[in-house]
């Protein structure tokens, strides 16, 4: 799906592992070792250290994942697009956000097999990502509905303490009830 762009994809991979590195000797400290040569130290442990290694082939390229369904490049350049600057994206993160969108994808082609037709129309699409593009609207109209159960079921225990004042045969307590 991508092949026509992997030279394009792999400059901006590139790019993306470059910042990564300059923000990481940006946020290290510097020390001397007894021998007065230079280290740099990180507030990292061990866990996110492992999140920023990453295998090259031979020509230094970094390698894809094959098991994710995009171009991990791609995400991450989409991911920052709409986070703030300031934000670093963890390795697990920028794969398992390539894995949802994975998933996501999968569940509305499954959805277009549902229709009877050999031709997928733009109509369709529309139906299938509805739940996708709408979430908020959706969730919106679910509290809504939620707020007038509630008040519906208020309405039925004030109708309820009603009917027992009112349909009382005789001036008894109410623990005494009949019924």
């Amino acid at each position: 799906m991508l092949d026509n762009n992997e030279e394009e994809y792999k400059e901006m991979d590139e790019e993306v592992n470059k910042n990564s590195t300059e923000e990481l000797k940006d946020n290290s400290s510097t020390n001397l070792s007894e021998e007065g040569e230079a280290v740099i130290s990180t507030d990292l442990d061990d866990e996110s250290e492992e999140d920023l290694v990453e295998e090259f082939d031979e020509d230094g390229q970094p390698i894809e994942d094959e098991s994710l369904p995009f171009a991990k490049a791609e995400v991450v350049r989409l991911m920052k697009k709409n986070l703030d600057k300031d934000k670093m994206i963890r390795e697990r993160v920028k794969v398992e956000m390539n894995k949802f969108l994975g998933e996501v994808l999968e569940r509305v082609c499954e959805q277009l097999n549902d229709y009877p037709y050999t031709t997928i129309e733009y109509e369709m699409l529309k139906e299938s990502i509805y739940p996708y593009t709408n979430i908020k609207r959706i969730n919106e109209e679910k509290f809504r509905i939620l707020k007038h159960l509630e008040a519906i079921k208020a309405d039925c225990d004030a109708l309820t303490m009603d009917v027992k004042k009112s349909l009382k045969l005789k001036d008894v307590d109410d623990n005494d009830e009949i019924f």
